[in-house]
């Protein structure tokens, strides 16, 4: 009989239960035989046992002392597989990859969700695809199209890196303890080319910022730092929309019509930081 390890705050762990859920979850991901994987937060391994006995080559990543030890003694064939960091500095790298690309699978803590998806797609070279759990909401704002209330920077900077496709709803009954909100599992793929060539993804990420954060008004006074009404138009451009309903595309070429020399670029913050 397994143990149970009590779920600690402070990394937010919420511990899958539902066995119907982890189900799903395996045959959404569909592991195969000598494939590479990464599982991101085992906890306490109940979708590790379906990844190891895919036949798939396993490494986890795992911050907390207690799951570890748990993990080391449940499944003895992860020993030299288990990686002891936080998920936000680990490196792909460290799995001594050769030509072949890592799946990556999730069940990740909603208080790091958006700077870990960041992080990652920085490694995106190294990734064939990923599907991870995540808050609801969160999972919105990953798949929203422009005019949604939704579609914000999220939206654009991961739509454009990769192809995001909502699976199912996953209720906070599934989990011990329950989190006070539905979670959705989420499946990405990134892309093989970009999907518009783009300049900068430093000055297309304090655009966004910029706009975002002031998403009621028109992109006249949201990026007038960038740009006059004549040269929005001159782009194609309404002054009058708002950030919203700009399509990824349009905001690449926006972005392409701004260079790192313009006097109020800055590099931007990570776009988890606020």
């Amino acid at each position: 009989m397994t143990r149970f390890i009590a779920a600690k705050k402070h990394f937010g762990q919420n511990f899958l239960q539902d066995d119907a859920v982890v189900a799903a979850i395996v045959s959404a991901f569909a592991a195969q035989k000598g494939e590479r994987v990464l599982e991101i937060g085992p906890g306490q391994g109940v979708l590790t046992q379906h990844l190891l006995t895919s036949g798939a080559v396993v490494d986890v990543v795992e911050i907390d002392n207690d799951l570890i030890a748990h993990l080391e003694r449940r499944y003895p064939q992860l020993q030299q597989h288990i990686h002891h960091q936080d998920a936000l500095t680990f490196s792909l790298t460290q799995l001594n990859l050769s030509q072949e690309k890592v799946r990556i699978i999730g069940n990740l803590p909603y208080n790091i969700s958006t700077p870990l998806l960041f992080h990652l797609l920085a490694q995106k070279d190294h990734i064939s695809d990923m599907l991870f759990m995540l808050q609801q909401e969160v999972v919105e704002r990953l798949a929203a199209q422009p005019g949604c209330k939704a579609y914000g920077r999220l939206s654009v900077m991961v739509q454009l890196q990769c192809r995001v496709q909502a699976l199912f709803s996953v209720p906070p009954q599934a989990f011990k303890p329950q989190p006070k909100v539905m979670s959705k599992i989420v499946y990405l793929v990134p892309h093989e080319k970009p999907l518009y060539a783009i300049t900068s993804m430093a000055v297309l990420e304090n655009m966004l910022r910029d706009a975002f954060n002031q998403r009621r008004k028109t992109i006249q006074n949201s990026l007038k730092q960038y740009f006059n009404a004549e040269q929005f138009i001159a782009l194609g451009l309404d002054p009058k929309i708002r950030a919203e309903q700009i399509s990824v595309e349009q905001w690449v070429k926006l972005a392409n019509a701004v260079t790192p020399s313009f006097g109020n670029y800055t590099e931007p913050r990570p776009l988890g930081s606020g």
